[in-house]
This record gives C-alpha cells, structure tokens and sequence, in this order.
C-alpha cells in the first residue's frame, strides 16, 4: 500500500470517527432536551397515561367562600412552603415554613388580625413540616429527626436537643408529624415509602410512642399510609388522624379516612384498606378482619392533611366539632379536595355527621387550584387559621355576628359583649347566631350611643 493511500484511509476513519462522534453528541442533546421536556411536562404526562387530571394554576389570594356571617382574611403572605402551624405560650402563631429549613414566628401585636412581622425563630432545619408547643418547649418534625427548642421572651433559642434521631428519610411520604399526646408522651407518624407496598422498616406507615426525653421509643400503631395528620380530642382526649389513602384504584376507591389512634391498632394498609376494601395488589381473603375501623370516610383522593377541634365559644356550637384540610386530589379524573371541610360532633366528641363543605374556593372552575390548605390552628382569639403552601399564605377565619334592629338603650353586660369597642347588652334585638346574651349587670358602667342603629361586632375580633 502506498503512503498517499494510507494517508486517504486514515483520513476517512478520521472523518467517521468524528461523525460518529457528532452524532452521538447530537442524540446526548436531543435525550437531555427530551428528557427536560419530560421533566417539566411530567405531571401532564402522567396525567394522560393514568387518565387523572392535572390540577395547575397560578398561586394567589383566593376569593374564598363560607357560611354565612363567616369572614376570611390574609393574616400573613409571602412564606414559602407553610406547612403546619401552631399557637405558642404567648399567643403568637409559629409556622413550619418547608421550603426554608426554618421555624418562624408571627406575632400580631397590635391585634388587628393581622401579622405586624415575620420573625425567623429556627433556621438550617431538615424539612420541617409540623410543631407543637408542649409545657413552654417547642418540638419540630424534621424529614430525619425530631428536635426540640427553648425559645427566650424575645423568641432567641436558648437550647436545642435532638429528641428522635436517625429517622428514615426519603421514599413517597417524607412529612414528619410530632404531637405530645394526653398521657405526656410524644407521637411521631412516618408515612409509607411508597404508593402499595410491603415496607422492611418498621418505622414506615406507622405512628411510634417515645418518652418525652426520647427514650423507649416503641411501635405503636402501623398499617397507617400516610397519617399526616394527629391531633388530641378535648372531649374525650383520644388522638384522631388523617389518612391518606392509596392511589391507583380509581377516582373514588379508597376513600380517605380519620382514625382513633389505639396502642396495638393494625390500620390494613396495604392490605387492606379503608377499613373493608381487599387491596387489589397485596391484598387476600380475610385480611380485613381484626383491622381498625376508620370513624369516618371521605372523599377518595382529598389529601386530608391537618384537622384542628374546635370547641371555643366564639363561633355557634353548630361549629364546635372538627376542621380538616383537603390538600387536594392529583390522582382523579374530576379533581377533589382543595378545601377545609367541617365534621359534627356530639356531646361526647363522636362523630354524627358527614363532613360537608367549609371553606372552599382554592380549586377555580374545577381546573385550576390557586392554593391549596394543609395546616389548621385555632387562635387565643376564636379565629380558626389556616395555611396555605401552594401560595404561601396564612388565612384567619373568623366570625361575625349580625346583630338586628336596636328598640332601647344597652346596658353594660358581664361577661362583656363587644360591639365596636363598646362592651354592651343590648335589650330587645334579633340577635342571629346566638343562643342567648349575658345578663346585664347593676349598676351600668356604659351605653350604647344609638338606639336605633344596626349594629354588628366580629365575635373572634
């Protein structure tokens, strides 16, 4: 072979090789394209291939909607990420803020309903999703721990300890809810890693018991998907909790559950579920049976996320029972939840009624959700306070009372009706909302200044 024809087929293989090398490049940059298209569009996609529809939108103030003589208002704006929330000592409300790492406060000193400043209590924290204020200490649900903190007057750390360590992280369901129950023990539910599955870790889709120091840590409830949700029942002190069922089984199987939390309790998933459905994956003849009950059930796909009891006497008893917040449904074909719903109870805090509709007004024209609630917190002042994380805003509800047409003077009522500043009795009026007024007290101390007036006052301020 001649030197010129060696030189030719070098060249060729030159050139080949670096076809196919710019072709290799061009196909890396169509996947990364590609697959950055994916990515974005991934919830669409996954959307049409399980016949669910995406719930998009922009965030922002919701034109919210409520019984009558209630009232929402912005209490706070601009968080990123609230998620749960909670009243401390001093009356002012504490928020988990997600997308931070931190723990801030908001006080509304000038008690408007309004926060006046937004106070960065606890930064550099691992997901934190839930608190709870217990005998003055402050205790964080963290994605791998649970922590707690000493706050000064001036809301300063003073100490921090890690309480739970070593919590498992990642998978599906990476909230971590702490609740202190009535017997001084602290809860902590984990949810599963997974949509339906069998877990290896024990910790996973069950609530664990520790002591207060985070000793004797123990399992105390399982079977539990994705228990978000804990609270303490002032009528009867059991712990309830929100369930979130599985996904995959169509727009209106399971549906989503509250239970009664039992030392021992088996909760089915996966299962079984709800209570009485044979998962359709895991599930055999007969593995129902033993399984806890659910107190309620709710509409499939909700995301029931924080319930809140309220039993306070600023609103009608017809709203003393419990509040729970519907995240809102991805796994749907007609989109569901995006609300705070309200659910009655007796006189010995049992459930007797169905859930029925609350706040509403988040999900606009059945397509679009411009927020959606996850925590709820009843304030020193009777409002009922909710947040939201997909816009990043804290909401206070509260009530007003429409008082009717005034024939004589008031007097001074003890325990004080306020009206507009003045605390009165008022004789002979339509009064809606309210079972009955105070009895007027001897002597007068004030009047009120128009007797033929209608007047009106906001019972939680």
């Amino acid at each position: 072979m001649t030197e010129h024809k060696q030189t030719r087929l070098t060249l060729a293989k030159q050139r080949r090789s670096i076809l196919w090398r710019v072709a290799l490049l061009l196909l890396l940059a169509i996947l990364l394209v590609g697959g950055g298209v994916v990515y974005s569009k991934w919830d669409h996609l996954r959307s049409l291939v399980l016949g669910s529809h995406y719930v998009g939108g922009s965030s922002g103030v919701a034109a919210l909607h409520l019984p009558p003589d209630f009232q929402a208002s912005v209490f706070y704006s601009g968080l990123e990420a609230p998620r749960f929330i909670t009243f401390g000592p001093d009356g002012i409300l504490f928020v988990a803020e997600r997308s931070t790492g931190s723990i801030v406060a908001l006080p509304d000193t000038n008690r408007s309903g309004k926060a006046t400043s937004k106070i960065v209590v606890v930064k550099g924290l691992n997901d934190p999703t839930s608190l709870v204020f217990y005998k003055g200490v402050l205790y964080v649900g963290e994605q791998s721990q649970i922590s707690s903190f000493t706050l000064s007057p001036d809301l300063h750390v003073t100490s921090k300890h890690v309480v739970v360590p070593h919590l498992p992280v990642d998978g599906n369901h990476t909230t971590r809810t702490v609740l202190i129950g009535p017997d001084g023990n602290l809860y902590v539910s984990i949810g599963s890693t997974c949509n339906v599955c069998i877990e290896t870790d024990s910790h996973r889709a069950a609530v664990w018991m520790y002591h207060l120091d985070g000793s004797g840590g123990r399992l105390y409830a399982s079977g539990l998907r994705n228990a978000v949700g804990m609270a303490i029942n002032p009528w009867n002190q059991q712990i309830w909790v929100t369930n979130n069922g599985r996904d995959l089984m169509g727009d209106d199987t399971p549906p989503e559950t509250i239970y009664h939390l039992q030392d021992g309790g088996n909760y089915g998933w996966p299962r079984c579920q709800a209570g009485d459905i044979i998962d359709p994956d895991y599930g055999h003849a007969g593995d129902c049976k033993g399984v806890i009950q659910p107190l309620i059930k709710m509409p499939a796909h909700s995301a029931p996320l924080g319930l809140v009891f309220y039993n306070v006497p600023q609103i009608p008893q017809h709203y003393h029972g419990l509040f729970v917040a519907f995240h809102g449904s991805w796994n749907r074909s007609v989109p569901t939840g995006y609300k705070v719903v309200f659910i009655p109870l007796g006189a010995q805090g049992q459930i007797v009624g169905p859930a029925q509709d609350f706040i509403t007004g988040w999900l606009v024209n059945n397509n679009d959700a411009i927020g959606r609630p996850v925590g709820l917190a009843v304030g020193p002042d009777g409002a009922l306070y909710v947040s939201d994380d997909k816009a990043g805003i804290i909401y206070r509800v509260s009530y007003r009372v429409r008082v009717g047409f005034l024939h004589g003077w008031g007097s001074c009522a003890s325990p004080a009706t306020t009206i507009y500043g003045h605390e009165c009795l008022l004789r002979g009026i339509v009064v809606a909302g309210l079972a009955q007024l105070p009895q007027p007290c001897s002597p007068p101390r004030t009047q009120c200044q128009n007797p033929t007036h209608t007047l009106s006052y906001s019972a939680a301020g």
